[in-house]
């Protein structure tokens, strides 16, 4: 079981790689732009479906089978869902680039397709396992809202071909951002917290009690929201998703905290502190986010506030949470493969060994500083402040994924 989340994991860097080449050969020109254009689309869409979806995706297969001490329902199936769903997702990457809508909606089904076979994949082993607890209740729930992620995004990329429903545009957008990042992101981010938090801190014992409560409260908060942006809603409604969501961050907070509390070991690594203190920050963005909703219900709406905190989310929480966990799954993903059958037949290096804890915390480290920055000067629509801190968090993503790929040089 290498080869498969090999596959997804090593794509997913060097969609990762291209993303922050590209960001970097323009010095962040198109951040400093609406999101809404072809040139936002592009890059949006090859971090979050060229990146984090196939690193996602990867993780999945290979961390299940960690979890559930069972092989995927299908191997063959993983692989055709792989072919299907990187050949969809570059081909809807050209279609932004090239401004082809007939392309973004033909390979976007192409690459919906592909979430659907992974979604069967998946599931079929969840069912067979039958173990249900708030991991695999988070998975089997992220993937759902994967699927209905896609299906969203399908319905819009033949809209903009064919123009069948204009006046649903504006409700599928926010309703595919939502699923996206919330339920997809989120919930398999806490899902997998809840197995690899306690591995990496060696703590026993911890009640599963919060957790349950994580993922009845994220649930709702993707539902509710879901629910708002669908069927648009008076604005009141979204305050109460956001507000079921800031509640789900508190008490994955107090679990992230409980676990901690239970450990046996000092430190589990610059990466895993890096997904605590993310977890941390996420709080504050989500009580912000909060705050203006309720208070400045006019602002929290407007472009700004949207792009400021996506890029607090997607890159404060679900980014930096993926490149942190990514220094012990590599690790151990390469270890296992090239070292673990010559165990006790010759000197084989540490797992730790792989990758230099220090440098860890220096790529993560800047690439944290140079975030705040960026959303530092997306807030002062200060376009200088935005290009050089853009091209800064170009800079250390690529350190990053380089020193990400290197494991698999050693």
């Amino acid at each position: 079981m290498f080869l498969l989340p090999f596959l997804f994991i090593a794509t997913g860097l060097a969609c990762f790689a291209l993303f922050s080449l590209s960001t970097l050969a323009q010095a962040a020109v198109w951040i400093a732009h609406p999101p809404r254009i072809p040139v936002g689309w592009f890059h949006v869409h090859l971090l979050v479906l060229g990146w984090a979806t196939m690193i996602a995706m990867g993780a999945v297969y290979q961390l299940l089978n960690v979890v559930l001490q069972k092989d995927v329902f299908s191997r063959k199936l993983g692989y055709v869902h792989y072919a299907l769903y990187t050949v969809g997702t570059v081909g809807l990457l050209a279609g932004f680039s090239a401004g082809r809508v007939q392309w973004i909606a033909v390979f976007a089904a192409l690459a919906w397709i592909g979430i659907v076979l992974f979604a069967v994949n998946i599931g079929v082993t969840l069912i067979r396992a039958g173990q249900w607890n708030p991991i695999t209740l988070s998975t089997a729930g992220s993937i759902l809202f994967l699927v209905l992620t896609g299906l969203a995004g399908l319905f819009m990329g033949f809209n903009f071909a064919f123009r069948l429903w204009p006046e649903w545009h504006e409700r599928l957008f926010y309703t595919h951002m939502w699923l996206g990042t919330i339920g997809w992101f989120g919930l398999l981010i806490t899902g997998f917290s809840h197995k690899m938090l306690p591995m990496f801190y060696l703590a026993h014992g911890v009640s599963n009690r919060m957790a349950y409560v994580v993922f009845w409260l994220w649930n709702a908060a993707v539902l509710a929201g879901a629910a708002a942006f669908l069927t648009d809603a008076p604005f009141p409604a979204v305050g109460a998703a956001v507000g079921l969501l800031t509640l789900a961050v508190y008490a994955y907070n107090v679990h992230t905290t409980q676990i901690r509390k239970a450990r046996h070991k000092k430190s589990p690594g610059a990466g895993v502190l890096a997904a605590v203190y993310s977890t941390r920050a996420l709080a504050v963005v989500c009580t912000a986010a909060l705050a203006y909703t309720l208070f400045a219900p006019e602002r929290s709406t407007d472009e700004r506030s949207v792009v400021i905190f996506g890029w607090a989310y997607l890159w404060g929480w679900v980014a930096l949470t993926i490149l942190g966990y990514l220094s012990k799954i590599i690790p151990f993903l390469w270890w296992t493969h090239k070292y673990g059958p010559r165990v006790g037949k010759e000197k084989i290096p540490a797992m730790a060994d792989l990758l230099e804890d220090r440098y860890v915390a220096y790529g993560l480290a800047l690439t944290a500083a140079s975030l705040v920055m960026l959303i530092i000067g997306l807030g002062m629509d200060d376009a200088v402040l935005i290009h050089w801190s853009g091209a800064a968090l170009s800079l250390s993503s690529l350190f990053y994924a380089c020193l990400i790929g290197w494991v698999f040089t050693r």
